[in-house]
């Protein structure tokens, strides 16, 4: 990854490595219910701890706004991540900076791993402020970058911080970047997005710029209502926005002129309502009923779907097709998604997916480790999508 320096480019024994993880795990009645943040940046700490590193972990949990409030402490999570780690010891500050954490950290030794509290609990973080990314900074000796989910940020742990020290890439960042450059910088085509979800309007960056990318554009869920009402096909009930019927057409616009196709479903599942147990039909897309919605893709789409894939190098995949936390109207998102993981796991396929909704329409799948790579990163994943330079990331490249 040469735009970028990673942990091989530094050499660490000895030295006081600060890595920003991103450990904001769910928690319910203080316990964590899903780890696998935790895990996925585990590999970072484990091989900077056997280089002897004395490992600092920085990270935020929720949203205290600057105070600190103990249902978002980093405490809990102590114990989550030393099990990660293999069971190595986790040394605790309850404090960001000042004398607490530089307590801890002055007693660590080689090989030693330490999490400091909450960022947020210091209302300098969100603020990019360079005191407190300076105070951050008087406690290690180079900085390692570890949470892509949180590089769209330009917080003071993710783009202040990594400017007064010596800055790389930890190997979660480094997988994200990798996966991310492969799919839409430098994909083996055909190239297709699929993109779902409920609303153009929040995606409206996204499609702009991936028509400009990808060679087919596959769209599905209440977006691509969408885009049929714009193209006048009548679509009953559904949930649609008919505000931004014109922004549609414009982008099939744009799609036509630049030889990309938009893939539209070619029949749909409808119900009354979106409730389990109603009555479902699956009708030709130009034939649904005035007061029927739209709620998954018919078992045609499906089948095109699936055979379109078998004609792809690359698939970069964002959103649901339908509206899978309710079944039966979880089918269509989950066929085609077997039908990626299965072309992955054959090597014939090159996917990567990202978006809170898009994981857990794969995890609802049962496919979320059969693809090629899975961001745990939510809007920072959109923000690539949509083209921009993310701050944390930025900040990683080699400085002249």
């Amino acid at each position: 990854m040469a735009e970028f320096r990673t942990i091989d480019d530094l050499e660490v024994a000895g030295k006081r490595a600060l890595v920003r993880a991103d450990l904001n795990v769910p928690m319910k009645d203080g316990a964590i219910t899903d780890t696998t943040r935790i895990e996925r940046t585990a590999p970072t700490i484990v091989e900077l701890a056997e280089k002897g590193a004395r490992v600092i972990v920085l990270s935020h949990l929720g949203r205290p706004n600057g105070e600190a409030v103990a249902g978002m402490s980093l405490g809990p999570v102590v114990a989550a991540l030393g099990a990660a780690l293999g069971g190595r010891r986790v040394t605790f500050a309850d404090a960001s900076v000042g004398p607490k954490a530089e307590k801890v950290v002055a007693a660590m030794t080689d090989g030693d791993i330490a999490l400091l509290e909450n960022l947020r609990f210091d209302e300098r973080e969100e603020m990019n402020d360079a005191g407190f990314a300076a105070a951050l900074a008087s406690l290690g000796d180079v900085y390692v970058g570890d949470a892509f989910s949180c590089a769209h940020r330009a917080h003071a742990s993710t783009e202040a911080l990594a400017r007064l020290l010596p800055a790389v890439a930890g190997r979660l960042m480094q997988a994200e970047l990798e996966a991310l450059h492969k799919a839409l910088d430098a994909p083996d085509r055909p190239l297709a997005a699929l993109v779902g979800g409920a609303k153009v309007s929040t995606k409206l960056d996204v499609l702009t710029n991936l028509v400009r990318k990808v060679d087919q554009l596959i769209l599905g869920g209440g977006m691509a209502n969408t885009f049929l009402g714009a193209a006048g096909v009548g679509i009953g009930a559904s949930l649609a926005e008919a505000d931004m019927a014109e922004t549609a057409r414009t982008i099939m616009r744009d799609a036509a002129a630049t030889g990309v196709e938009i893939v539209l479903p070619d029949d749909a599942v409808v119900a009354s309502a979106l409730e389990e147990g109603v009555a479902i039909r699956t009708v030709p897309i130009a034939e649904v009923p005035r007061d029927a919605m739209i709620l998954d893709i018919g078992a045609a789409s499906s089948d095109a779907l699936i055979r379109r894939f078998g004609g792809l190098k690359t698939l970069v995949w964002n959103g649901p097709l339908g509206a899978f936390e309710v079944p039966p109207f979880d089918a269509g998102t989950n066929a085609v998604a077997r039908a990626a993981a299965d072309l992955t796991k054959a090597g014939r396929l090159i996917s990567v997916a990202g978006g809170g909704d898009t994981v857990a329409a794969l995890s609802h799948a049962g496919v979320e480790d059969g693809f090629s790579y899975v961001s745990a990163a939510g809007g920072a994943f959109l923000e690539w999508l949509e083209g921009r330079e993310l701050p944390g990331v930025a900040v990683l490249k080699p400085r002249s």
